[in-house]
């Protein structure tokens, strides 16, 4: 079965999961009768693949895939974790181990990538928002749950794990062999441009981050500057709170954003004017690619009109997550609350989109027989300069 036609069947079968259980599952059945109705229609599906089908099928299967599905029609971040999963889980969260540098999400069943940590193994082979991993370790994604698959991908530093991915622009799946790092983030990037325009790109927002941009940005300004790019792109790393600390560096004052959940409180976050360093003209640069923490800043940014969005609309990223433990032993890994833009805008639900839309041209990077990528195409981030057509956008905004 070709790549295509695998995901036509799990496109199926996960909108039908959608179909039957995400009433019950949300609560938007305006009686418990409701919810008991679409658990009724579940069941009599079950049967008549039980009684129907062309062979016998495994129930445990169908079941699995049905809970998966059902989880990433309403959280694509969220995973159901079985009693053995959830104690490696739990042995392996807070264990320093090496990884590959892959930031995910379901897609269609499968795990999805959402990002590639700068400097990273996945960012050396050119892995990017919109690639799905088909295999970790030999084992297929689908119906996988994600935080079992981070699993899959960490270990020892200097061993390798061979993935299977189909890219956002090849139709049939690749083989690739990366090797597991301990990760670093890079440091900000800050530079002048002409006519006095500083450019600041924090690369990721890890924790620390902010303050690194707070430095950047008095620096360039003690330099001259007088209006500022915000460098957004790719960057899916980083907690709410870094994304909060960096939008309070352009507002003195008002709503940053908000958290609330069904059993969590609405929590705001104001922006505290002794923290704010900037005041300059400012245009923010995101993609497909931004997310999380930086969607978070975005958002602040642009609903606030402090800033001008120039770019892609952003993942889609930014969310309490909390695993609630279930009588076998197992888990849900699931969102309990997510952030909300100034506007009220669930950013997690629709992302952020820029007031001017550019799409920016997706880097191919080539691959040897073994999967390897070769040396001519291995990471060579696209240049972040005058050529860059968002960033030359963003210069034509400052001018005017």
């Amino acid at each position: 079965m070709n790549s295509r036609l695998k995901y036509l069947v799990v496109l199926t079968s996960t909108c039908l999961v959608v179909l039957l259980l995400i009433g019950s599952v949300l609560g938007k059945s305006s009686s418990p009768e409701g919810a008991y109705r679409q658990l009724g229609v579940y069941t009599e599906v079950l049967h008549r693949i039980k009684s129907e089908y062309v062979e016998e099928p495994d129930l445990k299967s169908v079941t699995l895939g049905a809970l998966n599905g059902m989880l990433e029609s309403i959280d694509p971040f969220a995973s159901y974790l079985n009693a053995d999963q959830y104690k490696d889980y739990l042995k392996n969260k807070d264990a320093k181990k090496a990884e590959v540098g892959l930031i995910l999400s379901k897609k269609f069943g499968y795990v999805g990538v959402v990002g590639a940590i700068p400097g990273s193994p996945a960012a050396k082979a050119g892995l990017s928002t919109g690639d799905m991993l088909e295999t970790i370790k030999g084992v297929a994604t689908r119906d996988m749950p994600l935080a079992y698959a981070y699993l899959l991908l960490q270990g020892d530093p200097g061993t390798s794990v061979d993935l299977t991915v189909v890219r956002v622009r090849r139709p049939e799946p690749s083989k690739l062999k990366l090797n597991r790092v301990e990760i670093t983030y890079p440091a900000v990037t800050a530079k002048m441009m002409p006519d006095q325009i500083g450019y600041v790109d924090p690369e990721t927002l890890a924790s620390g981050k902010a303050q690194e941009v707070a430095a950047a940005l008095e620096n360039l300004q003690k330099q001259g500057a007088q209006k500022l790019i915000l460098d957004l792109r790719n960057c899916a790393v980083g907690q709410p709170d870094e994304g909060i600390a960096l939008a309070n560096l352009f507002l003195s004052k008002g709503l940053i954003a908000y958290l609330q959940g069904q059993r969590v409180p609405r929590q705001n976050f104001d922006a505290n004017p002794a923290k704010a360093v900037s005041k300059l003209p400012l245009v923010v640069l995101t993609n497909r690619g931004t997310a999380d923490g930086a969607e978070i800043a975005a958002a602040a940014l642009l609903d606030d009109k402090r800033a001008e969005l120039v770019g892609e609309r952003t993942y889609g990223d930014a969310s309490l997550r909390r695993a609630i433990t279930m009588d076998d032993g197992g888990a849900i890994i699931l969102s309990v609350a997510k952030y909300y833009s100034p506007s009220g805008k669930a950013i997690q639900d629709t992302g952020v989109t820029p007031g001017t839309l550019m799409a920016e041209p997706d880097q191919q990077v080539d691959v040897d027989e073994n999967g390897e990528p070769l040396p001519e195409t291995a990471e060579q981030p696209q240049a972040k300069n005058q050529e860059d057509p968002l960033l030359k956008k963003a210069v034509e905004l400052l001018k005017k």
